[in-house]
């Protein structure tokens, strides 16, 4: 055998074995991937291959935001809470009246309260509202009474939410949050909605919580070209924090639109009431005075009625007549609180608009409340941060059955035009009903008008709209009216001037 042929066989058997290793490779593969489909027990190379290719991303765990509402403090969930209060003014007796009417929201909210404990200061904590020596004692009550919230009456700046949180190792709510969720679930009305939703972005905004940078969206500016620039040439770009502060404030300004849309529907339904001459009324008071109660007593609207703060919020308008007949409108407005959150007043300016536009003002007080005095004084500041505060009022201390009579008296007293009622019971309505009728505009026009039969709409206009100052005559050729009008059916009535029923007569 030459050489040749030797080198010839040696390649022959180098490349069948070559052949048999690929072939055994390939089958070895083709039973591994059998293996693996089948889901079959398998070594620990393929187990490795398995856990690998279930790797998947967890559906929820994204901070990607599907929509701004899913932001922190959009919804609370409050159950068993721990009350906390920092009593810097005032009275004892003042204090505990704070910390009742806390537990009140806290209830409505739908929470239970377990505990409630308030400090004296000259004012509260920078870092922590309390302080951190009352902060760790007010960790061990949170632990025994074994709460998962806690409440603070007061408006907490973000820092001070982040470390009192920290303290006391469970969710820290403060008074606005709180009343803000109350809203949350009591608005019915697409406007209502609107502006609760507006006023928990204007309250959440500062308060978003992120990682900053380490939370980049994108690559910035700053270089030239598809890559950026090269190293050290590219910024952070807009981090998911300031996204989400981007979007919400987009979502603010959507909602402001929607609202200032939805009130020129409202100022028309006004216009169309001032065209009429329709006088109005406007229920305001404290929240759970009774201001629906009261509607409902003098009108009969049907509107809820609830032992709970701030059961109504969407305003209600209803048609009334006074004992003499003249028309009037009556709204039942949103109930103010002590510390109104500003977000609120200001979201809730155009319907709280009622008041001000109003002829009159009910200020509903609960006359059994401990400290109506601070009601007062609280409503009255909103009312005159709406714009209404030279509009004629009259105070209606309600609850007058279930309230202590000296207090009664006392507030009588103290308020120049007050009457006391009770809109459960009837008690003191019929003069209520004549006050207004005393109080609201009348017409300023004296008429002499006969008024033929085949334009009886003008005969009934005067009745609803103006007042009749002598008995309507049924004559010949027509209605003969004498009646205070306004000035604008005075001018429709010219035509139809009579002196008297001598005029009539030679008519």
């Amino acid at each position: 055998m030459t050489s040749s042929e030797n080198r010839s066989d040696t390649q022959s058997a180098a490349e069948r074995e070559a052949v048999r290793r690929r072939a055994e490779a390939l089958m070895e593969r083709e039973q591994a991937e059998r293996l693996y489909e089948a889901d079959t027990d398998r070594d620990g190379e393929q187990f490795d291959r398995t856990e690998r290719a279930a790797l998947r991303r967890v559906a929820g765990l994204s901070t990607e935001l599907a929509d701004v509402t899913e932001v922190e403090y959009r919804q609370l969930r409050l159950e068993r809470v721990v009350l906390v209060g920092v009593w810097t003014e005032g009275t004892l007796e003042d204090a505990e009246n704070s910390m009742a009417e806390l537990a009140a929201l806290a209830e409505t909210a739908g929470s239970e309260v377990l505990d409630g404990v308030y400090q004296r200061r000259d004012q509260p904590d920078p870092a922590t509202y309390i302080g951190s020596g009352k902060a760790l004692e007010l960790r061990e009550i949170v632990q025994s009474t074994g709460a998962d919230t806690v409440v603070c009456d007061g408006e907490l700046s973000p820092a001070q939410l982040i470390h009192l949180e920290d303290v006391v190792k469970v969710k820290v709510v403060d008074r606005t949050a709180l009343i803000l969720d109350i809203f949350a679930q009591h608005a019915k009305s697409r406007e209502g909605k609107a502006q609760v939703s507006l006023a928990q972005m204007q309250y959440m905004l500062p308060r978003l919580r992120g990682w900053g940078q380490s939370l980049s969206r994108q690559m910035g500016g700053g270089g030239a070209g598809a890559s950026g620039g090269g190293m050290a040439t590219r910024g952070p770009g807009e981090t998911k924090i300031e996204l989400d502060r981007r979007r919400i404030r987009e979502k603010m300004a959507k909602l402001r639109r929607e609202i200032a849309d939805m009130k020129k529907g409202r100022d028309t339904k006004r216009q169309e009431r001032r065209r009429g001459q329709v006088p109005s009324v406007a229920i305001a008071g404290y929240t759970n005075a009774g201001k629906s109660s009261l509607l409902n007593r003098l009108t009969g609207a049907g509107v809820l009625v609830e032992n709970a703060l701030f059961a109504t919020l969407d305003p209600t308008v209803r048609r009334a007549q006074t004992p003499t007949g003249r028309a009037y409108t009556l709204a039942d407005t949103v109930g103010f609180v002590r510390h109104l959150p500003h977000h609120l007043v200001e979201a809730f300016r155009s319907t709280m608009e009622e008041v001000g536009d109003s002829d009159l003002i009910l200020h509903v007080v609960d006359g059994a409340h401990p400290d109506p005095e601070s009601q007062l004084a609280s409503v009255r500041q909103v009312i005159g941060e709406v714009g209404a505060g030279k509009v004629p009022e009259i105070v209606v201390v309600n609850k007058a059955d279930a309230a202590d009579p000296l207090v009664v008296q006392r507030l009588l007293r103290q308020e120049k035009h007050a009457i006391a009622v009770s809109a459960r019971t009837g008690e003191g309505i019929d003069k209520l009903l004549a006050i207004i009728d005393a109080e609201l505009p009348r017409p300023e026009v004296e008429v002499h008008a006969l008024v033929p039969y085949d334009r009886g709409s003008l005969v009934a206009r005067v009745h609803a709209e103006g007042e009749l100052l002598a008995a309507e005559e049924h004559t010949a050729h027509g209605t003969l009216l004498h009646a205070l009008v306004s000035p604008a059916l005075a001018a429709e009535l010219e035509p139809f001037h009579a002196v008297g029923a001598a005029g009539a007569t030679d008519a």
